[in-house]
């Protein structure tokens, strides 16, 4: 639910953007100011080091000055950038595969599987290695689910979007989108399941 200080935020980013959309070229730096950690946090969930992180957030900031005159408000405008990010990753992912990153086992969506010490950092060796089995069992699960599912999954355990805002991003209904990342966190358990972890 937007607080007082949400709807200030977003009314700002609007004025911002039709300020944009006016002419007024200069006034993107505000808000490349303002979302150049969060783009740049979006774009470290997919890369593997921050070279790679500044050219996917430097490509998205592009792609979404170009594509300003299609924002029409209808969904806030983080939203919107939000799945421009996601994108530009893909599409850079695509073209250097050798870089792809999957989730990170730290995440929420994993820690509460950390009671058997499979997690912990003071593991035995034997705990290691079975740590990182675990870890390949976990990614070799995300990439096999389809993209709707790993999209709709990754805005909500890695950057902890509403329902709505998902929605929003993913041009779904609401109900859809929690089925998705039902489904998601299912089959993921059900292939961590598989490997021994109850």
């Amino acid at each position: 639910m937007l607080t007082e200080n949400d709807n200030d935020g977003i009314s700002s980013d609007i004025a911002i953007v039709k300020r944009i959309q006016e002419g007024d070229k200069q006034a993107y730096n505000i808000l490349v100011i303002k979302y150049q950690h969060k783009v740049l946090q979006i774009a470290q969930k997919f890369v593997n080091n921050q070279n790679d992180a500044n050219d996917v957030a430097q490509d998205a900031f592009i792609k979404a000055y170009r594509a300003i005159g299609s924002f029409r408000g209808d969904s806030n405008f983080y939203t919107w950038l939000y799945r421009i990010v996601v994108n530009s990753a893909k599409t850079y992912l695509e073209q250097n595969a050798k870089h792809a990153k999957h989730l990170d086992v730290d995440l929420p969506l994993f820690e509460e599987h950390g009671d058997n010490g499979f997690m912990t950092s003071n593991e035995s060796p034997d705990k290691v290695m079975e740590s990182e089995e675990l870890k390949k069992v976990i990614f070799t699960a995300i990439a096999a689910l389809p993209e709707e599912l790993q999209t709709a999954l990754k805005m909500r355990e890695i950057e902890g979007m509403s329902y709505d805002e998902i929605a929003l991003a993913m041009d779904a209904p609401v109900g859809t989108v929690k089925s998705r990342i039902f489904r998601a966190r299912q089959y993921i358990e059900e292939q961590m399941a598989l490997f021994g972890v109850n």
